[in-house]
């Protein structure tokens, strides 16, 4: 492999088994959970740090904007591109693809810009084309193609894929119609759900179609979340033989956003497709997910597999459980991704075995299993007007000092509050 931006290209490259092509500073841009906290947009700081964090964790192709976006993307590119120089020898080399409209100024802006390669793009259904460009198929075909075979022939070097966007709205005999043309031009064929309306059965079967009428090309899978099928149809995807799809940190995106980084992996961890993880850095999922919730300030979402919550238990009869043995209601090795603690709440759910580990293990009082019961039992009544400025745990160990009297184990000051939990409230740093 090459050590610098400009003795290596695509075409040394071995691709892996699984390629993603991650779009957290595109499509992820595009979320609307940025204006929730009236951020609007990731500001360079930010780009450096999630296009760093992503190549530290073995992706290998970045989606950008195109610099014709604005004048700010243009400039950022410059800084994201030196940022990724900076990483080569380090980490090897990831490409930076552009995404354009079939648009000569497009293309011109990306290849001055420095870009590795152009993912293509136009709408081919019948809404797409109606609501957008206006173009009719042969108008598309013919266009695009001559496009695409220009740019290959000037930019030789480049990594081009073209997708019909809303493919799997578009009726394969127009989608064929259209990838006819532009196939001897491109690395790869995007199929992209832009609305979200794939299904698993259907994925497979649009995905055995192109194999069988380009039985030489790559294919990329783009899955929106519309009906939260993203991440199910990534998986047979995968399963049928595309090796490269797209995806964000957290699952990011517009509207209901696309499949998740480490939700993907993770689940091809758990299904034993070990070769399919080559080179990715799986114990960085759950650090990768929390810098990005807290770009967006929040905790990462419960939705999420790769996340605190997932090791999180409120029922009593689950933390009785899990204190005896974690994998009773723990049952994915989440510590491989990065999550390595569990937690359990103290709250209105919560039973007599964990009032009284807590109350000995945690905070050292002298207590036994009829005290503990009784306790839990106040505890429980007391709970529902908790004062706003009071956590669970504080109400508890009152309980334990004020009203039943219970007297704690003598031990120096330095070590007393050594061992920590956190019992009561959640926090925002999901470290």
């Amino acid at each position: 492999m090459g050590n610098s931006a400009s003795s290596f290209h695509f075409r040394d490259y071995q691709p892996r088994r699984l390629e993603v092509i991650d779009t957290t500073l595109r499509e992820g841009s595009q979320t609307s959970l940025l204006h929730d906290h009236y951020k609007y947009f990731f500001n360079l700081d930010d780009k450096l740090e999630i296009l760093r964090a992503l190549i530290i964790y073995g992706v290998k192709f970045i989606e950008l904007f195109a610099p014709i976006v604005s004048s700010k993307e243009k400039e950022d590119f410059q800084a994201l591109k030196a940022a990724r120089n900076s990483l080569i020898t380090q980490k090897g080399y990831t490409f930076l693809l552009a995404h354009v409209r079939c648009a000569p100024a497009d293309i011109q802006a990306a290849v001055d810009a420095g870009f590795d390669g152009l993912n293509f793009y136009i709408g081919t259904s019948r809404t797409a084309r109606q609501a957008s460009h206006g173009l009719d198929l042969k108008e598309i075909a013919e266009r695009a193609g001559r496009l695409m075979e220009e740019v290959r022939r000037s930019y030789p070097h480049l990594i081009l894929r073209f997708s019909g966007e809303d493919a799997f709205r578009t009726p394969l005999e127009d989608l064929f119609r259209v990838y006819d043309r532009i196939v001897p031009f491109v690395d790869r064929l995007g199929t992209p759900d832009t609305v979200g309306v794939a299904t698993p059965p259907l994925t497979a079967l649009r995905l055995q179609a192109l194999r069988e009428r380009y039985p030489t090309m790559e294919f990329e899978g783009h899955f929106h979340n519309d009906r939260g099928f993203s991440l199910v149809n990534s998986l047979e995807a995968v399963r049928s033989g595309m090796r490269y799809l797209n995806t964000t940190v957290l699952g990011i995106g517009e509207r209901s956003g696309i499949t998740s980084l480490t939700a993907l992996l993770f689940n091809l961890f758990i299904e034993k497709e070990y070769d399919l993880l080559e080179g990715y850095h799986l114990r960085g999922s759950y650090p990768l997910n929390v810098m990005l919730a807290d770009k967006l300030k929040l905790l990462v979402p419960s939705s999420e597999p790769v996340s605190l919550t997932n090791r999180t238990h409120t029922a009593g009869v689950h933390q009785k459980a899990v204190l005896a043995d974690p994998s009773a209601y723990e049952a994915h090795p989440l510590d491989h991704f990065g999550v390595t603690e569990s937690e359990i709440l103290l709250g209105p759910l919560s039973g007599w075995n964990m009032v009284h580990y807590y109350l000995k293990e945690i905070k050292g009082f002298m207590v036994d299993e009829a005290e503990a019961k009784a306790v839990a039992a106040a505890f429980k009544e007391r709970i529902y007007h908790l004062e706003v400025s009071q956590s669970p745990a504080d109400l508890l160990v009152s309980l334990a000092e004020n009203d039943f009297g219970l007297t704690r184990l003598s031990a120096p000051e330095a070590f007393r509050n050594t061992i920590v939990q956190n019992m009561g409230t959640r926090t925002e740093q999901e470290t």
